[in-house]
């Protein structure tokens, strides 16, 4: 097995060797021959190289190079070239270790015949027919409305009758419902003639391809002469059309009216998925836009999805870029294409406007997830976590301490316990400082959790995963000295969270870590260390209540524990107890215990 590992890496370093510095695909197997994953290059050799002369941070990056068996290459003249071939091969090989694209299915297109009377309707087939498609539509509701607003305005035919010259001139046409309802100009019995109809084709063209403002300057004009002729209700019915199409731009995003055709591509990610938004402006007006998904495998760069998104929107929409808004430059070059990373002004706004669609769409799946799997949140949380706070497991058992003391008095902790990051309060602790005098916090976190761990360990309970502890560095010194005396360090991690800046602090390391304000790991952190904090306050407020009642009624001699439930039953503090008079007090507990108890608590 040895001998064979050694051939095969040798096999691979005799390639590797011979590989040219040139643009180029490369391929590698398993040992089975299956192709496991397909990559480009601007340089064939260093690209490949750079796998098998280092350990990579990424763990399955170094599981891909492990199960690399062969490897095989396709030398193209340039890198956009390669680009086009590595996509065609990831759709064919569909490689384990590659980007995928999620949601690769077929979109619908609106189509526009290529006949004498053309036809306009919805379809998912793209055929090389001669016709004209526009899309794809990866919004289904928002193509059939555009569809019916096309209805509305022109009398399009919706017969899928072949109509040619000669079947009309042989009379075999029949007018159908949409002629009697003025839906349709009657073209199967050349009522109207292919000229006419083509004015409404160019039309409909207009609207889809979101040229609407030449559309409605001839709407204008047009009603403009009906209205001096005296021509009122073609006039009128022309302003219909005219206001429709004003409603359907009014739903795009305007942007600038000065801004030429550009195409923008925005993205974010949840660290498993990346989703990357395109849309294509026309005229200031967004007239496009769909959102791609991919699985990442490799810890991918947005530099090298951007790549795969900008490949993949022009092998399906055959898009010819020319000026693209992109958030970083991609990892791809494009020839006679202007790339830009704009920081102000129209541009970055538009940047902001896809960006915010990839957003949501990502926001979109994931309730829809939850909405399926409600314990898929609670799996992506523990996993924000994990990745977070480095652990080795997922926290499921998570435990967090905070000390509650008043001047030295009446020294405190709480322990209080999540489970799948919720809290469960049945297994919350209260601890009395014992070993500790005065207001030393370091000291008493420290006995905290040596009873606490102490007694789990004997009971043979199970331990949590993290340790949270309410302070900065000092009480997290602390916990860390309490952890090595039992021998749990290894066993159990700790974090600190100060309550300034909600810095995160780490064993051993004195910069603290800021986590994304608006990132879940630090909402479970910030809702433990609120409730250890709320449960610690509530039981010093008990225990502080009780040493005043103390030393106010129980050193009395003679009043005893029945006498004094009596009385702050009644007078509900010691207070009233102490402003009412004799009477009052004789009412309650008799003449001897009144007494005894007013003249105790008013010497004067």
């Amino acid at each position: 097995m040895a001998q064979h590992d050694t051939d095969k890496s040798q096999s691979l370093r005799d390639k590797i060797a011979i590989l040219p510095d040139t643009p180029g695909v490369y391929m590698y197997y398993d040992k089975t021959g299956k192709v496991i994953y397909v990559g480009k290059a601007k340089n064939l050799k260093r690209r490949v190289s750079s796998y098998f002369n280092r350990t990579h941070d990424c763990l399955r990056t170094n599981l891909l190079v492990r199960a690399i068996a062969d490897m095989s290459y396709i030398v193209v003249p340039t890198e956009q070239d390669a680009l086009n071939l590595e996509n065609s091969m990831i759709k064919e090989y569909k490689p384990r270790y590659n980007v995928l694209l999620k949601d690769d299915k077929s979109y619908p297109w609106i189509c526009v015949t290529n006949e004498l009377y053309p036809r306009v309707f919805l379809t998912r087939q793209y055929l090389g027919d001669g016709s004209r498609y526009y899309g794809p539509y990866t919004d289904v509701p928002s193509a059939r409305a555009v569809l019916d607003l096309i209805k509305r305005l022109y009398p399009i035919r919706s017969c899928r009758i072949p109509i040619t010259s000669e079947y009309i001139t042989r009379g075999k046409g029949h007018v159908c419902l949409d002629y009697h309802i003025r839906r349709c100009k009657g073209c199967c019995v050349g009522e109207i003639s292919p000229e006419q109809y083509r004015e409404y084709i160019e039309h409909v063209k207009q609207i889809l391809r979101g040229d609407t403002s030449e559309l409605m300057e001839y709407l204008r004009d047009r009603m403009a002469e009906l209205a001096a002729e005296l021509r009122f209700e073609e006039a009128q019915t022309l302003k219909e059309q005219y206001l429709l199409v004003e409603r359907y731009r009014s739903k795009s995003v305007i942007v600038s009216q000065t801004m030429s055709d550009v195409d923008v591509f925005g993205i974010d990610d949840d660290n498993r998925d990346v989703f990357v938004n395109y849309m294509h402006v026309r005229r200031g007006v967004v007239v496009r836009s769909m959102t791609l998904r991919y699985k990442r495998n490799l810890d991918e760069s947005y530099a090298e999805m951007l790549a795969y998104a900008i490949e993949e929107v022009r092998h399906m929409l055959g898009i010819a870029y020319r000026d693209v808004i992109v958030p970083v430059i991609p990892d791809v070059e494009l020839p006679g294409v202007t790339i830009s990373v704009p920081q102000r002004g129209d541009r970055a706004k538009l940047l902001d406007v896809s960006t915010r669609n990839a957003t949501q769409a990502k926001l979109d799946l994931l309730k829809q997830m939850e909405r399926n799997n409600p314990e898929e949140r609670l799996e992506r949380t523990l996993r924000r976590m994990q990745q977070d706070f480095h652990l080795s497991e997922l926290p499921r058992h998570i435990e967090c301490f905070d000390n509650s003391n008043i001047q030295g008095t009446n020294p405190v902790a709480s322990c209080v316990v999540f489970r799948n990051a919720r809290p469960s309060k049945r297994d919350y602790r209260h601890f009395i400082i014992k070993t500790v005098e005065g207001p030393d916090d370091f000291a008493s976190m420290k006995e905290v959790l040596t009873r606490r761990y102490s007694r789990l360990v004997d009971e043979g309970e199970p331990l949590p995963q993290l340790i949270v502890v309410d302070g900065g560095k000092g009480q997290l010194s602390a916990a860390v000295e309490a952890l090595d005396q039992m021998g749990l360090r290894g066993r159990i991690a700790v974090v600190g969270i100060a309550k300034r800046l909600e810095e995160i602090y780490f064993p051993g390391d004195s910069a603290p870590l800021y986590i994304d304000k608006n990132s879940e790991s630090l909402r479970v952190v910030q809702h433990l260390r609120d409730e250890a904090h709320r449960f610690g306050i509530t039981h010093h407020r008990d225990r502080r209540s009780k040493s005043q009642i103390a030393s106010e009624l129980d050193l009395i001699k003679g009043v005893g524990g029945a006498t004094k439930t009596a009385l702050l039953k009644h007078f509900k503090s010691v207070k009233r107890i102490r402003e009412a008079t004799l009477e009052a007090l004789t009412e309650i507990v008799g003449p001897a215990k009144a007494r005894l108890v007013y003249e105790a608590l008013r010497p004067d």
